[in-house]
């Protein structure tokens, strides 16, 4: 792998890590074809457009980074990352239950529209979906750097693998261990990747099993792990028989600003979903939560290595896969 790196963070230790990273990634051959300034010559204004498409859609709406970040993880947890997720059609992974509620679609598309005109045939949907991703969290006051592409688009979307490789919000610590170490993550990454909750919005449905009706078909909090104020402040969002569309969001304190909030909110038993409730429960992973809430240039830091090694689960390179002319359909 081409180890010519620019890091647009000024944090000197976030680039000692990634270098880190980027070095046990050149020694793998899954990660053979993917390179810093891949499009140098066949699309140099390929990062520029990417985050200018996501500065302008996220300018009209704070909660497109926080859509796009959940795009990244549901593509790069199924099949890899290789745009997977948004390809339409009977019994595709977009057809899911579970990803009927995703969003930023519009957003990959309108950047590969542009990429279409200035660089034909050139730039994958799956760069464009980490990129987006990466760029979001930078627009949402977090950590910038640069990440490798050369991603290529799969041709393979299918419904039934959606379930299985995605972690459910009611998922024990073990179960989302599982998961993880599975797509070659640690316990570490799993607790820096669950600070992806500092930002965006969830369905009521999504936490719904914290409570239950009385007999007078009123919520009632059964979960004790959760606030008993924080709880009655979801059920005003989220009543009983509320409309499937109600969310709220992740991060009830600074809900668009990608920063450290997640991990102090955890401490305060604010953590919206069992599973982030798990992370101070259980002994393995609560210091690491304590570090981050009391540093989050630790937790910055943290995200750029993890980031990486999430973008780079199952990537198709070379003839593995193609570029698509359109996101929504193999060519």
């Amino acid at each position: 792998m081409e180890m010519k790196t620019i890091f647009f963070s000024p944090t000197v230790n976030l680039c000692t890590l990634l270098i880190l990273v980027l070095f046990s990634f050149s020694a793998s051959p899954s990660h053979a074809s993917l390179s810093f300034n891949f499009y140098a010559t066949s699309c140099p204004a390929v990062e520029f457009i990417v985050s200018n498409t996501v500065r302008s859609a996220s300018s009209s709406d704070p909660a497109i980074p926080g859509k796009l970040l959940r795009l990244l993880f549901h593509d790069c947890f199924v099949e890899g990352c290789d745009a997977s997720v948004l390809l339409q059609g009977n019994g595709t992974e977009r057809n899911d239950p579970a990803n009927t509620s995703l969003g930023g679609f519009s957003v990959i598309d309108s950047a590969k529209r542009m990429l279409e005109i200035f660089c034909p045939g050139t730039v994958s949907c799956a760069d464009i979906i980490a990129l987006a991703a990466r760029d979001a969290v930078a627009i949402a006051g977090g950590p910038a750097f640069q990440i490798p592409t050369g991603r290529r688009d799969g041709r393979i979307s299918n419904a039934a693998n959606v379930r299985p490789n995605i972690v459910d919000t009611s998922f024990t610590m073990d179960e989302m261990t599982n998961l993880f170490n599975s797509k070659g993550l640690s316990l570490d990454d799993l607790v820096t990747l669950s600070g992806a909750h500092t930002i965006g919005r969830a369905h009521c449905s999504a936490f719904s099993d914290r409570f239950q009706q009385d007999s007078k078909g009123k919520l009632i909090l059964i979960d004790t792990s959760l606030d008993s104020n924080y709880a009655q402040e979801l059920i005003k969002m989220c009543p009983a028989g509320a409309s499937s569309p109600n969310t709220v969001n992740n991060d009830p304190t600074t809900s668009f600003a990608f920063d450290n909030q997640y991990y102090s909110n955890l401490l305060s038993h604010k953590g919206l979903f069992q599973s982030d409730s798990v992370l101070i429960e259980d002994e393995r992973t609560r210091k690491q939560v304590e570090a981050f809430a009391n540093d989050q240039e630790s937790f910055f830091r943290s995200w750029g290595e993890s980031f990486l090694k999430l973008t780079s689960i199952g990537v198709k390179t070379d003839d593995e896969g193609e570029i698509r002319q359109t996101c929504s359909f193999a060519n």
